[in-house]
């Protein structure tokens, strides 16, 4: 086991608690040491005491004050990501059953998805969970890219749906699929008048309105456009869908989104959808994971069920 390297060479292999490297993978992901004896279930003095141990074993302070709280210094960010693919090892070997039984699994599945995913692909991952394992919980969060791809290093997510830019090494990816994107409007909508053009630059002469998770007033739309030197008007933005449908209903706004969030729209609350006049490629939708999860049972039965919804579609 890579770990032992750990020790100074004046401490006895045989004298090493590796309970301790619980402890530190506990204080490397939440950076905290309040925080990391919730997650272990022990009192703060316990783990203070412990991580004392720690810096006198390794020689080093592991995590230090920074401006907004603890930061890990640079040998324990060497040691994140070979200290979880040994903890993902030796649960695997150890107390991972031979099977998994979905069953009679229980905890808490934990991924990421942009808003768009979320109106399409949530509801029926939920009723697989309801029918096939029904004492395992759904949790999501809404994420950005970069976000997502922070929040499976932190260990905070099981796995990440959505478009990333460039995946790191040390997570896994699979394609679950490619959508163009779609104009959604009101109906009765100047824009579908008979004698009406339906081409980009009638497009771009309506106000639009951005769904943005970071914040801003751009999304993938706009950086797209900006292939073909072209932009769009604002005129609001957000950061869900949850206003989209009575936004677009009561305006001659556009928004511009995937093909699985527009037949949302058009399907659940009578809004129309056109394909965007313009060769603008489609949006990747990939499944992310860490490579410690690569393994695990039930990891990769929700992999399997994430892959049998977008199949369905």
């Amino acid at each position: 086991m890579p770990i032992i390297h750990m020790v100074n060479s004046d401490m006895p292999t045989k004298d090493f608690d590796f309970n301790l490297l619980k402890v530190l993978d506990a204080l490397i992901a939440e950076r905290n040491v309040t925080r990391a004896g919730k997650r272990l279930r022990r009192s703060q003095p316990a783990v203070s005491n412990s991580l004392h141990r720690l810096r006198n074993l390794l020689g080093d302070e592991l995590l230090v004050r920074g401006t907004d709280g603890l930061v890990l210094t640079r040998r324990a960010e060497a040691l994140r990501d070979p200290l979880r693919e040994a903890m993902a090892l030796v649960d695997d070997c150890f107390f991972q059953d031979a099977t998994f039984d979905p069953a009679r699994a229980t905890g808490v599945y934990r991924i990421s998805t942009p808003d768009r995913l979320t109106l399409a692909v949530v509801p029926p991952l939920l009723d697989r969970l309801r029918r096939l394992a029904p004492n395992m919980d759904l949790h999501v969060m809404t994420a950005d890219r970069q976000q997502a791809l922070d929040l499976l290093d932190q260990d905070l997510i099981d796995l990440a749906l959505g478009w990333f830019d460039e995946m790191p090494r040390h997570l896994n990816a699979e394609l679950l699929l490619d959508e163009y994107l779609y104009c959604v409007f009101r109906r009765g909508h100047p824009i579908v008048k008979p004698k009406a053009k339906f081409n980009i630059e009638t497009v771009l002469s309506f106000p639009h309105l951005i769904v943005s998770a970071t914040g801003g007033r751009r999304a993938i739309f706009d950086d797209l456009l900006s292939r073909h030197d072209l932009k769009r008007h604002a005129l609001v933005a957000v950061s869900n869908f949850t206003a989209v449908p009575h936004l677009l209903a009561g305006s001659d706004m556009i928004g511009v989104f995937t093909k699985l969030a527009s037949e949302v729209f058009e399907k659940t609350f009578g809004l129309q959808k056109r394909r965007v006049p313009l060769d603008v490629g489609k949006i990747a939708t990939n499944m992310a994971w860490h490579a410690r999860s690569e393994r695990d049972r039930k990891h990769a039965w929700l992999r399997q069920q994430i892959k049998a919804v977008y199949k369905s579609f």
